[in-house]
């Protein structure tokens, strides 16, 4: 039996995460052609600040540095994405070679550092000229990333073995094409967004048949998936009922038509006329068997038993309820646990990850050297024993990456609000270590909470 101050397994997995466009900078360097978030960024009041990408973190010209640190706090997995844009500039076509060499000099850094990449394909910089083709609401998306797909595939197959295909479809999808909070910023309807999931999934489906094709001997893919997550209020049979049948009613329409090779009955009922158009051979590509699941987990709805005869019933949050600056991100640990629990026993995955998880706070400055961010390592000690109560009660859970390695630019909040384990000065690209990092890193060599 596991108990807190026992060790997490063995084969355990303990990372780090960042994605390409909120650290590399370099946004119009070496052939890199513009992305969706390029655009959004310079359009005026979409972003805190009109904050852009055009610098970040400058991990483009400093990742040999950024790889050194990590391997000084010990870390030994880095999740990292690929700049769509920086390959293929108009999103099909040209392929512009100078991205390609970046991340071979980039693999061959981590390599030198003794860190294993795990490659995320997709983390949301569409190729502005594919959303001025339509974007996720055409077909032309699709087609477009399963060219990419082959052709990253097949040029770092001997530099990478575990492979994500896409990154919260949530986000880029209901996020940018319903609410118009994120990059392109549109306001569709439902039809146009649910039609949107239904290509996401889609070019998941290309990755997944990419990496088969050609990642060679050992390699494994998954997708990254932000499920919306529940708790049940109190660990009652009545409760725990409640809050899987959410967790099914709201995950229906992406792990649920993943897992059931087709839409579920109830999401198609819900959706009535808004159900996305399915084509022949849609569902062959879109369930093909996948190694893993991660899970970005960050925050969750409490749910009981409903009343009346409902299946359940949300519970609203008093105001005073603990969160981060980020107004979304109210502290909920257990999210951990009943997310990865219920995605075993309602999908049977055999494989699971954490791919991110972490907090977002304003203001943690530098003084005397250091960044006392207690609030972040706290954040992490509740959230790492809700993963070893997980693996404790049977739960396949392997891995653990958390968000991210360094400050970035965090979309439409741009630079203001911090989630790294480093801090980062933007000015002055100094990079300084948070007492966060210390207690991770103490996490990962010890394989304990501590």
């Amino acid at each position: 039996m596991l108990t807190y101050s026992s060790p997490f397994p063995a084969d355990f997995v303990f990372g780090v995460a960042a994605a390409a466009p909120q650290i590399e900078g370099a946004a119009f360097t070496d052939g890199k052609g513009e992305s969706i978030w390029d655009r959004f960024c310079r359009t005026p009041g979409k972003v805190h600040d009109d904050d852009t990408l055009d610098v970040a973190c400058d991990h483009y010209n400093r990742f040999d540095d950024d790889f050194a640190l990590m391997a000084s706090l010990g870390v030994k997995n880095y999740r990292l994405s690929l700049a769509w844009p920086r390959i293929y500039p108009n999103g099909d076509g040209e392929l512009n070679q100078a991205g390609l060499d970046f991340y071979h000099h980039l693999f061959a850094s981590m390599k030198k550092h003794g860190i294993e990449p795990w490659v995320t394909l997709f983390h949301w910089d569409l190729p502005q000229a594919l959303e001025d083709r339509g974007g996720w609401t055409s077909r032309v998306t699709v087609d477009a990333f399963g060219r990419y797909a082959d052709t990253v595939v097949k040029a770092f197959a001997g530099e990478v073995k575990h492979w994500i295909t896409m990154n919260e479809i949530r986000c880029f999808t209901q996020l940018a094409y319903g609410y118009g909070t994120k990059a392109p910023g549109r306001k569709e309807s439902a039809a146009v967004v649910n039609q949107t999931f239904h290509h996401a999934l889609l070019c998941h489906g290309h990755g997944v048949r990419a990496v088969r094709e050609f990642g060679g001997a050992g390699a494994v893919v998954g997708l990254t998936d932000n499920c919306d997550v529940c708790v049940p209020v109190t660990e009652t049979p009545a409760d725990i009922a409640a809050a899987k049948a959410w967790f099914l009613e709201k995950n229906a329409h992406v792990l649920g038509a993943m897992h059931a090779g087709h839409y579920p009955a109830d999401y198609l009922a819900r959706v009535g006329s808004d159900a996305p158009q399915v084509l022949p051979g849609d569902f062959e590509l879109i369930s093909l068997p996948t190694d893993h699941l991660g899970l970005n987990i960050y925050t969750a709805t409490y749910v009981r038993a409903g009343k009346d005869g409902a299946a359940w019933e949300a519970v609203p949050l008093p105001a005073n309820y603990p969160r981060a600056d980020s107004l979304w991100l109210n502290l909920v640990p257990q999210a951990i646990y009943w997310a990865t629990r219920f995605c075993h026993e309602l999908y049977g995955h055999a494989s699971l990850y954490i791919t991110e998880n972490g907090c977002g706070y304003n203001d943690e400055p530098v003084v005397n050297g250091e960044v006392l961010d207690l609030h972040r390592r706290d954040f992490l000690r509740n959230h790492l024993r809700e993963a070893h109560r997980a693996i404790a009660d049977g739960v396949p859970l392997h891995g653990y990456f958390l968000w991210s390695f360094i400050d970035n630019y965090e979309w439409e909040d741009g630079y203001q609000r911090r989630f790294g384990i480093v801090h980062c000065d933007y000015a002055t690209q100094v990079r300084t270590p948070k007492l966060s990092a210390r207690y991770y890193a103490e996490v990962m060599r010890e394989r304990c909470i501590l």
